[in-house]
């Protein structure tokens, strides 16, 4: 049996049409999450969507592919911010390091937190936390190569000073606003060198 051109065409429209449907549920319901929707409903991810309720839910019904695919989202949305150039003196990387977590850690507070509240049962969100803590990690590690020689439990206090929970521990047990938390951050980071450096 013999496929035409046409098909082929058609079936390939289908495809790329599915493939846009799911990237703008998956925008939508990231964007959602960071507005402040613990859980988005279906309806409201369709409506921000632009797309029916029915391919909603079949996106919803594969809740691991959904999860990578937020996972996903955030990654994209935040790659320019980890990019970014690296440079100046060991005050001024650590300046630096701090203020681009900031701006990272705001965008991803609330996916963090729904991904957070998820994790135990998903084997994808539990690995995109441990690729997020090892991301922070390696992120330290480049801003501090060349300029510091840090390891051990030098290392191991600035990777926690510097760590999303301690951020949110600031931000919303604390109080603090972005500024203030910032400062704070980067207060405790310049301690942790002085104290066990000197």
């Amino acid at each position: 049996m013999s496929v035409t051109v046409e098909a082929i065409e058609k079936r390939d429209g289908r495809r790329e049409r599915a493939v846009a449907s799911r990237a703008r549920i998956l925008e939508a319901m990231v964007d959602l999450i960071q507005a402040g929707e613990v859980q988005p409903s279906a309806e409201a991810v369709a409506i921000r969507a632009g797309v029916g309720v029915r391919t909603v839910f079949r996106l919803f019904n594969d809740v691991e592919g959904l999860h990578r695919g937020l996972q996903h989202v955030m990654d994209e949305r935040l790659a320019p911010i980890y990019d970014e150039p690296i440079r100046g003196t060991l005050a001024e990387r650590l300046d630096q390091l701090v203020a681009r977590r900031a701006v990272v850690f705001e965008k991803l507070a609330r996916p963090k937190a729904f991904a957070d509240a998820n994790r135990s049962r998903s084997p994808s969100l539990t690995a995109g936390h441990q690729a997020f803590v090892a991301r922070q990690r390696e992120l330290l590690l480049r801003h501090l190569d060349g300029v510091a020689p840090v390891d051990g439990d030098l290392l191991e206090a600035l990777d926690l000073a510097l760590s999303f929970d301690v951020w949110r521990r600031l931000r919303e047990d604390q109080g603090l606003s972005v500024t203030d938390a910032q400062r704070v951050v980067a207060a405790m980071a310049r301690a942790v060198l002085t104290t066990m450096a000197g």
